[in-house]
């Protein structure tokens, strides 16, 4: 059903990637959250009042914040297509995340209010008659509620949307808190003892939780996160299909929103080469990755001395060096200046995030065992860190996310 739906009233639905189809798919949802909650409060209004049933009230009024939880996401993702602007260079797709937050404190609220009222309820239970009407409202509004999990579970990933996330597990919530109210008048009905409020109680607690949990998982990419390691690599592969390209390294990637992403990278050339020629691979690059990845990119050349075997092979010893002090150490943007007194042997090492290791601890370490290998050698060393864990290595070197101090040079 929710592919009929989505088929029906998201124009060019097949494009995801497409800035203005994501657009119309939060829209969608978002219509879609207004419509089913404020039928399932009318439904349930009526039913809690004709019965008097607080806790049914109580959902209803639940389904109500859900429609103003949809009328937050369907303007967030209306504010997140807005263009760039001179105040805003990198466009407003961010603002789908914040909407999720707001989603996710209503979430919260929601819960802390519900346990407040159950809590109540323990106290000074207050007796409900029972109908058949109430019962098959509830059932219906735990099914209706269940779709619109899957419903938004579904949309959220076509669309790689934290925001409809968020919505999804609300949803589920909403199943839970309104079977705990069904049983609590099943249960009632039966035994005679008012369990409307420990179940309540039960609920409240879970949504709290959930709410939590949300609060985190939306505020991460507003805090930047480290970029998928799949993508990492995907990005890495890609441009070492270019010819000429010998490694990469200083990965660094940005992400604005969905589809506003900017990276840079250096990429390792010749240093015999024609210029001009790197150049005209370094800018293909840019363009294919802009065309055909919808990414920024920005590529850096470091020229590398590949024809003079002298360097090239102290370059090997000097690897292997550091592999006898940590194999996770990986190296790029090795040169020498030859000298007869001295050599000096400069080079980056790059270390994963949370290194235990101090950086000048690590540098006296590698300028040891580069003594090793002869005492003219002077070790210039810089240390950048790994902010993208476990990737492999990638041609000469490892792909690497660089410091950004490494990247304002």
């Amino acid at each position: 059903m929710t592919e009929l739906l989505i088929r029906l009233f998201v124009k060019d639905y097949t494009n995801v990637r497409s800035p203005q189809v994501r657009e119309r798919y939060g829209k969608f949802a978002g219509f879609v959250g207004i419509i089913t909650n404020l039928l399932l409060f009318l439904g349930k209004i009526i039913a809690g009042i004709l019965f008097s049933s607080v806790s049914i009230i109580a959902d209803a009024v639940n389904n109500l914040s859900d429609s103003a939880s949809s009328v937050v996401t369907l303007i967030g993702f209306k504010l997140s297509g807005k263009p760039a602007d001179a105040e805003h260079p990198y466009g407003h797709a961010r603002m789908e995340y914040i909407s999720g937050m707001i989603v996710s404190f209503l979430i919260l609220m929601l819960g802390l209010k519900l346990a407040g009222s159950s809590f109540e309820k323990i106290i000074h239970p207050e007796e409900a008659s029972f109908g058949i009407l109430a019962v098959v409202i509830l059932i219906l509004s735990a099914l209706a509620k269940g779709w619109q999990c899957l419903f938004y579970k579904k949309v959220g990933k076509k669309i790689d949307s934290p925001t409809l996330s968020a919505t999804a597990a609300d949803s589920l919530n909403d199943v839970f808190s309104t079977v705990a109210v069904l049983a609590g008048l099943i249960i009632t009905r039966l035994t005679g003892f008012n369990l409307d409020g420990y179940m309540g109680l039960i609920v409240a607690v879970f949504i709290i939780v959930t709410g939590i949990k949300v609060i985190i998982e939306t505020s991460s990419p507003l805090l930047g996160v480290a970029p998928p390691h799949e993508f990492v690599n995907h990005i890495c592969e890609k441009i070492l299909t270019y010819d000429g390209i010998l490694g990469i390294h200083d990965l660094v990637v940005h992400t604005y929103g969905a589809g506003r992403c900017f990276a840079s990278v250096h990429c390792e050339v010749s240093a015999s080469a024609d210029i001009m020629v790197s150049h005209d691979i370094v800018d293909t690059i840019e363009h294919d990755f802009l065309r055909e990845e919808n990414i920024h990119l920005v590529v850096h050349m470091d020229p590398i001395d590949v024809d003079n075997p002298r360097t090239m092979e102290l370059r090997q010893q000097v690897k292997d060096k550091l592999q006898e002090i940590d194999p996770s150490i990986s190296m790029h943007d090795f040169r020498v200046v030859w000298g007869n007194s001295h050599s000096n042997v400069i080079f980056d090492i790059c270390v994963p995030f949370g290194y235990p290791v101090k950086d000048e601890e690590l540098r006296q370490k590698v300028g040891e065992k580069l003594t090793e290998l002869s005492p003219k050698y002077n070790a210039v060393v810089t240390v950048d860190h790994d902010y993208v864990p476990d990737l492999e290595e990638k041609g000469m070197h490892a792909a690497q996310t660089g410091s950004p101090e490494k990247n304002k040079k």
